[in-house]
């Protein structure tokens, strides 16, 4: 009688049992239809992984190409809020001098500058808030009074203070608004 060890023992597992069946060698006392099964689904499991690798590498390009994308459209961003106040000041100038009858050339000077430079910066992504007539647009707009109109619905833009901006569909700086808040009421007395 042959001492029987604990592999040798049907339906006993130990700790070597899995091992032992994973190992090149356990394989290889295996039918040639068994090997070949193994192979296939060890292959199989490779294929996967790599097909995995490769749509991870493909997604992080996308990933970074984007980012890029959305970098260089808003790299700009902190110039732009610092030239910001050169283009309310040009257009503060241009009004102040329509205002003088003889000062004729210096607002056409004026007025070719101002649409120069704001022929740049839309060429750059920069775009104009001005809402005037528009429905009041909190993510937009920043209330700065009200004040009574019969011309303008209530809640409307009756008149902007301060022009805002977007860079590429983000808003840079919000206009500034006075609100219409509806036709006038009578003092009752």
């Amino acid at each position: 009688m042959t001492a029987s060890s604990p592999q040798d023992t049907p339906g006993k597992t130990g700790p070597d049992s899995t091992a032992a069946a994973d190992s090149p060698a356990a394989s290889a006392g295996l039918p040639l239809e068994e090997q070949l099964a193994a192979a296939k689904m060890e292959a199989a499991g490779n294929y996967d992984h790599y097909l995995r690798a490769v749509a991870d590498l493909e997604n992080y390009r996308r990933r970074v190409t984007r980012e890029k994308d959305e970098l260089r459209q808003h790299a700009a961003v902190n110039l732009l809020q610092h030239l910001l106040p050169v283009l309310d000041t040009l257009q503060l100038s241009l009004a102040t001098a329509r205002q003088q009858p003889d000062a004729k050339t210096i607002t056409d000077g004026v007025a070719m500058v101002l649409e120069q430079f704001k022929g740049v910066l839309g060429r750059q992504g920069l775009k104009e808030v001005n809402p005037v007539g528009q429905k009041f647009d909190p993510h937009l707009h920043e209330s700065l009074s009200h004040q009574p109109s019969s011309e303008v619905p209530e809640e409307h833009v009756l008149q902007v203070v301060r022009t805002g901006y977007t860079l590429h569909g983000r808003l840079l700086r919000a206009a500034s608004v006075i609100l219409s808040s509806g036709p006038a009421k009578e003092a009752k007395g």
